[in-house]
């Protein structure tokens, strides 16, 4: 830790601070490294981007500044407070919005927000609504930015047939040995795989539209006004990159829309609450109904239970592959996770009407 607080110093000095407080570590993220500092009595954020995860650090913040830009403008045009409701990175003493250290380590600098808070999770239907409504705004703002301008940050993140490809390729493989032991997952996952191309058909048949997508929608990535308990700013912006609204309202429901942790290991404690699922379509269908299809409103239904099919292959490949990719803390527990998932899935399966219906008469609403 002594050496990256070195490297941290030197980083915030690159972006032009010659006075500060020493960084000290700040939140609870797996991915990134992140430090808050004070410099004349004002609280930033710096974080070093992981780049084991992130192959392209450049290619993620020339997305995030196309599209914290494009936000920007937009809130402003509504009366808004950009400084509060939406990131904003400063750039090094180079010009760039990043730095890279000495090490190679790459870092970037925000102001903090302040005043705000964040949830790992929604606490009650009105926070899930609440969250809906965030994610589905930042829809709405990001609605006619060319989106195949973004740059792919993490190829086919969300392509749920080359998900399925992997799976087989780490079945045929059998890196652990462990494959004889998921024998009923292993069937479970390649029973479906007819319906895993179902979304990108109906992009390929121009039903629904590519789109600005964040690709990690959980309440944690939300931050609220201390005061009002409202959302003002979507964080954590990594994954924005070129999708579909599918995919941030399925996986949104996928994590929010279960009564148990992911891991949970008992599954009659796992089911899928329709009231959580009706709370955040409200909340995200009230923001962004009107840019919306009616087959882009079918396809909301379908991305919940593809990406949680999706999670549920990638954690049952990563189990036969010998847990490579998720952090684990026994060795059933991508299993465990991949069984949660599907059983989550048949939920879906046996509801799929009444999600349907649910997310019509909320955007009959608008």
């Amino acid at each position: 830790m002594e050496n990256i607080i070195l490297t941290a110093k030197e980083a915030v000095k690159a972006f032009g601070f010659t006075s500060f407080t020493v960084p000290q570590k700040y939140g609870t993220g797996h991915i990134n490294y992140t430090f808050l500092f004070n410099s004349e009595g004002k609280d930033y954020i710096l974080q070093r981007i992981n780049n084991n995860v992130f192959k392209s650090p450049e290619s993620i913040m020339k997305n995030i500044a196309g599209v914290t830009s494009f936000l920007r403008e937009k809130i402003v045009e509504n009366g808004g407070n950009p400084e509060r409701e939406c990131l904003h990175f400063l750039n090094a003493e180079d010009g760039r919005n990043f730095y890279i250290a000495s090490d190679g380590s790459y870092w970037r600098v925000m102001p903090f927000i302040e005043n705000s808070i964040g949830y790992d999770m929604a606490e009650s239907l009105e926070m899930f609504r609440k969250c809906g409504y965030a994610f589905g705004n930042f829809q709405k703002m990001l609605s006619d930015y060319p989106a195949d301008e973004l740059s792919e940050v993490i190829p086919d993140f969300h392509n749920t047939p080359e998900r399925v490809n992997q799976l087989k390729e780490a079945i045929e493989n059998n890196l652990s040995g462990r494959a004889d032991t998921a024998k009923a997952e292993i069937e479970f996952a390649l029973s479906r795989e007819g319906d895993a191309a179902e979304l990108v058909n109906m992009l390929k048949a121009g039903k629904i539209p590519l789109r600005v997508t964040h690709n990690d929608t959980k309440m944690s990535n939300i931050l609220c006004d201390k005061d009002s308990d409202l959302p003002i700013c979507v964080i954590d912006l990594d994954t924005v990159m070129p999708g579909l609204a599918a995919y941030d309202f399925g996986d949104s429901n996928r994590a929010g829309s279960s009564t148990a942790a992911e891991d949970e290991a008992d599954l009659s404690k796992v089911n899928f609450d329709l009231d959580l699922y009706r709370a955040y379509a409200e909340g995200f269908l009230e923001a962004c109904a009107s840019e919306m299809s009616d087959d882009e409103l079918y396809s909301l239904s379908v991305g919940a239970k593809l990406m949680t099919y999706e999670c549920g292959t990638r954690f049952l490949a990563d189990y036969i592959n010998g847990d490579t990719y998720f952090r684990t803390a026994y060795p059933e527990h991508n299993l465990v996770r991949a069984r949660n998932q599907f059983r989550l899935v048949t939920c879906m399966e046996d509801n799929m009407e009444k999600m349907h219906s649910i997310v019509k008469e909320c955007a009959d609403r608008r």
